[in-house]
């Protein structure tokens, strides 16, 4: 645990964050109700909606960190053993968190899985620096370029139908051969956070090294966001939107509405100065995986645990659903509620964390 400190960094990116980090806790905390909100669930197969934003949102959020982070760093300034041993750590640190999540609380092999959303962050992360810190920008953008077309061959050798039915066939289809949680997956992944560090480096001229901050650049942002969401659709025709299978074109399509969203708060943030707005969610962005490791620590428990002794014993989770949230609404509103209120102890976690001006690291 760090002092925060002043540091070279986007109010704007953390507002995006936070965003992100909102969204993340009201999908995961309502996914545990028997009948989910719409604006809440993720797609079934092809397609995309706001659940399926929140994981491509915070992978190219951590590639335009990572270009502000590795900025010091280049042809001429060469990075050092303690970098690469720096940024080993803590991808083996993030990877040991998704596993600690992963198999609270009853840490059972016989059920345990290794992959998870943090395991793919790690090693992405720890992919994307040591591509950025050893290549060109022109042999970075060729390797981004490749991986999306890798990904469109073997899909193409190997198409995965839609499953018939059946949570079993789904469940297969996302540790198969392409999905989030598979090696082919894990190209598509890196895309995104090479896209993300793109960005970054970009603002990184654009503003922080010519110390300006223009509409002309929101623009821009909003012209690249346009372009990829377009390319997205386009390339769907042939290679569908899909987060469970992590397309390319669910790459491009995600990456474009992540630079839309990152224009509209830099604009406000960066170029107008309007800041007081967007606080509570800067606030819930500054330690963002804390909140995201201890709030999927929860929701494990409140699914893990029951309340009563008998044998049918409800889950902690629909108990305070039933007794709390069914009572006042119907079932899809109930969730939505139970995963408001959660969102709402979250802040006030992070508002304290922030006000006692810890920054957790990893």
């Amino acid at each position: 645990m760090n002092p925060l400190k002043q540091s070279v960094r986007l109010y704007s990116l953390d507002t995006f964050r936070g965003f992100t980090i909102a969204a993340m806790l009201l999908v995961n905390t309502a996914s545990l109700s028997p009948s989910i909100h719409p604006w809440l669930a993720h797609s079934y197969w092809n397609g995309c909606t706001l659940a399926d934003l929140v994981f491509p949102f915070f992978l190219f959020i951590t590639g335009v960190a990572m270009a502000f982070s590795l900025s010091k760093y280049s042809q001429g300034n060469r990075p050092t053993r303690a970098l690469y041993w720096r940024l080993l750590r803590r991808s083996i640190v993030l990877f040991a968190l998704g596993l600690i999540v992963n198999g609270f609380w009853t840490y059972e092999w016989g059920t345990f899985q290794i992959s998870g959303v943090l395991q793919r962050i790690s090693l992405a992360y720890l992919s994307t620096a040591l591509i950025v810190l050893n290549l060109p920008r022109k042999a970075q953008w060729v390797i981004t370029i490749l991986l999306l077309i890798i990904y469109w061959l073997a899909y193409i050798a190997f198409p995965i139908p839609e499953p018939i039915s059946g949570t079993a066939d789904l469940a297969r289809s996302e540790v198969g051969t392409f999905g989030i949680m598979s090696w082919f997956g894990m190209l598509t992944t890196i895309a995104i956070v090479l896209m993300g560090y793109f960005t970054g480096a970009w603002l990184q001229t654009e503003t922080v090294d010519k110390k300006l901050y223009t509409s002309s650049q929101s623009m821009t942002l909003v012209l690249f966001g346009c372009s990829s969401i377009v390319l997205g659709q386009l390339w769907s025709l042939w290679l569908p939107i899909n987060k469970k299978l992590w397309t390319g074109s669910y790459v491009l399509f995600t990456v474009g509405l992540a630079l839309l969203l990152l224009s509209i708060c830099y604009e406000v943030i960066e170029v107008r100065r309007k800041r007081r707005w967007s606080y509570p969610v800067h606030v819930l962005g500054l330690n963002s995986i804390f909140v995201f490791v201890a709030s999927e620590l929860v929701i494990k428990l409140l699914e893990g645990t029951h309340i009563g002794t008998e044998s049918n014993a409800p889950s902690s989770y629909k108990w305070l659903d039933e007794h709390m949230f069914l009572s006042l609404s119907g079932t899809e509103l109930a969730g939505f509620l139970f995963a408001f209120v959660t969102l709402l102890l979250w802040w006030l976690v992070a508002y304290w964390l922030y006000q006692k001006r810890w920054l957790i690291r990893v």
